[in-house]
């Protein structure tokens, strides 16, 4: 993190840093408030942007830091407190200008852009915050707000979850030997053996179970209720209105995509797992198709399950780049070489993995668990396609590079795609290509009807959330009911459900972090997929020229709706079909190849 320009998370550098960013932001705030129409909106924008800049690079460095030191409670206060002066600068000082802007006069506005075409630069930015005009509140409130945020409300009880998750450790052998949730998952999903997984589930949802999911409970219910009184406050129409207008998305199409994946989606899913089933009973002597089974390797030869060096993963990643982009690929080697990736799984780390594009020059830093497995390789991939996308995004500037949640998976998800697409192409036998293609549509799938079904849970937990606070036991209740709406009634008690038992599922949404920090950002998930799926389908009917148009496309950064955005390659997802279409061309078509190898070797009628 030497690139930050800090030497260490105490230095006195970060404080005199901060100092002069509050003292910028005190000048900027005497300069304009209140004379916007009269000076040059332009260069108030540019003052903003820089003193933005200045805030996040201390945040993203302190939250790295802090990311891969969780039981670090020394700098964990450190962090807050850096965290509390940074929202008592953007309050005091910076919270009006977004409201100020919002409330321009249209005729100002128009002559400001007549007087400085320049200006036009930053159209999107100007164009987003007057999207917001109708759910702002008054600057007073919006300030209290801000300034009040990391003392109370959802951010103190949210990052103490985070960290109560981070230190858990699971028993799965009997020497006692204890293992952190990322290595647990991971052995589980990677093991041949069906009851060695259902161990690893019941272990993890026994620990969930008690304190941890109170804890759990007791987050997601301030985060819901949070959610609820500034919906009313902020006067949005439904439960995702906000979520759908920061990504300049209408509620109609997010609808859409619910409804396509629920008409579309389940039916597909329920054909996949009742694939999988009948391989597994084939090849590994099922007799009950638990939950614990449901991302389950495919033994059946050809593929070794042996684990995957760090090295041999970059040398996938970058030949599966390089077979669709060179220009990609040479970004990804980079960020390896420039030592931008924490890779190795390590108690006291925060758990999963992600990308942070942090500021244009210095970022994009990654934080993986890598254990080995090829699902690591698939995270290699994605979070990679994560920093590609930050690192072509960034002409745009600090303030226009960040892309709407609808397309922010767009690069991440084309990158397992091409790794996907190259490793397929290399296989030697029919085994491999069905073990590899039953790979991927456990991606898909946990893409597509998991993360649809992760909404329903949080719009059953956020309406529930009116009637008062909710327990761990009413929070289970929701999570076994959307559970069985998406993959159906369980085998054993009658349903229709390839699976034969949900038994050890009740506590999981414990550990789902994004209904804690981003409510309703799931969807976005499928959105991608899907619109990637429907790309590559596209690139393979329409090569020519379609590399430049898809790096055009993330070099848009947030400067392009998801609507013009994809114009170019003639796809519209305001069409009432296109979601609908997108499942049967992308994981219907999955489906078919997998089925239809499946029965050539004899593994299903």
């Amino acid at each position: 993190l030497s690139r930050f320009g800090f030497s260490f998370p105490f230095s006195d550098e970060i404080d005199l840093h901060l100092e002069e960013t509050a003292k910028l932001a005190e000048a900027f705030k005497a300069k304009y408030e209140g004379k916007l129409g009269e000076l040059s909106l332009l260069s108030a924008i540019q003052d903003y942007e820089e003193i933005s800049k200045r805030k996040t690079l201390v945040s993203s460095y302190l939250h790295l830091s802090y990311d891969v030191s969780l039981d670090d409670d020394t700098l964990k206060k450190r962090k807050g407190a850096l965290s509390q002066r940074q929202s008592e600068i953007y309050g005091d000082n910076l919270e009006w200008f977004s409201l100020d802007v919002a409330e321009l006069d249209d005729a100002i506005l128009a002559s400001q852009y007549e007087n400085d075409p320049s200006l036009t630069k930053f159209k999107s930015f100007i164009d987003e915050l007057r999207r917001q005009k109708p759910h702002n509140l008054s600057k007073d409130v919006e300030r209290a707000l801000t300034v009040r945020s990391p003392y109370v409300g959802n951010m103190p009880l949210v990052s103490f979850f985070d960290k109560e998750l981070s230190l858990m450790r699971f028993k799965l052998d009997e020497d006692g030997k204890e293992v952190n949730m990322e290595v647990l998952l991971s052995r589980m999903q990677s093991s041949n053996d069906a009851a060695f997984r259902a161990k690893c589930l019941q272990v993890l949802n026994d620990g969930l179970a008690g304190s941890v999911s109170r804890t759990a409970a007791l987050s997601l219910s301030s985060v819901a209720g949070g959610w609820l009184i500034e919906n009313k406050e902020r006067k949005y129409i439904n439960l995702r209105s906000r979520r759908n207008l920061d990504n300049n998305c209408p509620d109609e199409v997010v609808d859409s995509l619910l409804v396509g994946v629920r008409s579309a989606g389940i039916p597909l899913c329920k054909r996949f797992y009742t694939l999988k089933k009948g391989i597994l009973q084939k090849t590994q002597g099922l007799e009950k198709f638990r939950w614990s089974d449901r991302n389950a390797p495919i033994d059946i030869g050809g593929v070794s399950n042996e684990k995957i060096s760090w090295e041999a993963a970059v040398a996938m990643v970058k030949k599966g780049y390089n077979q669709f982009s060179p220009k990609m690929s040479e970004m990804f080697v980079s960020m390896v070489e420039e030592k931008r990736i924490d890779v190795p799984a390590a108690n006291g780390k925060k758990g999963g993995a992600y990308c942070a594009g942090v500021i244009p020059g210095v970022g994009p830093f990654q934080l993986l668990n890598f254990d080995g497995t090829k699902q690591d390789v698939a995270t290699l991939a994605h979070e990679s396609g994560h920093g590609v996308h930050d690192i072509l995004a960034y002409e745009q500037g600090y303030l226009q590079y960040h892309p709407p949640l609808t397309l922010a998976e767009t690069a991440s998800i084309f990158g397992e795609m091409i790794v996907f697409r190259d490793l397929l192409a290399q296989s030697s036998s029919k085994e491999e290509e069905l073990t590899l293609l039953m790979s991927k549509i456990d991606d898909v799938v946990n893409s597509v009807v998991r993360q649809c079904s992760f909404d329903r849970f949080e719009e059953l937990v956020h309406t529930a959330r009116e009637k008062g606070e909710l327990s761990a036991d009413e929070l289970d209740e929701y999570w076994m009911s959307a559970l069985r709406e998406y993959y159906g009634k369980e085998g054993d008690a009658g349903g229709d459900s390839p699976f034969d038992t949900y038994e050890n599922t009740s506590h999981l949404w414990s550990y789902v972090p994004h209904f804690h920090h981003v409510p309703f950002y799931v969807y976005s998930y499928a959105f991608a997929d899907l619109v990637v799926g429907t790309l590559y389908n596209n690139f393979l009917t329409n090569k020519e020229g379609f590399e430049g148009r898809l790096l055009a496309l993330l070099s848009a950064g947030g400067t392009k709706d998801f609507a013009n955005a994809l114009g170019p390659f003639g796809l519209d997802p305001t069409s009432s079909t296109f979601w609908t279409e997108a499942l049967t061309a992308h994981l219907g078509e999955l489906v078919n190849e997998a089925e239809k190898i499946a029965k050539e070797l004899g593994y299903v009628e």
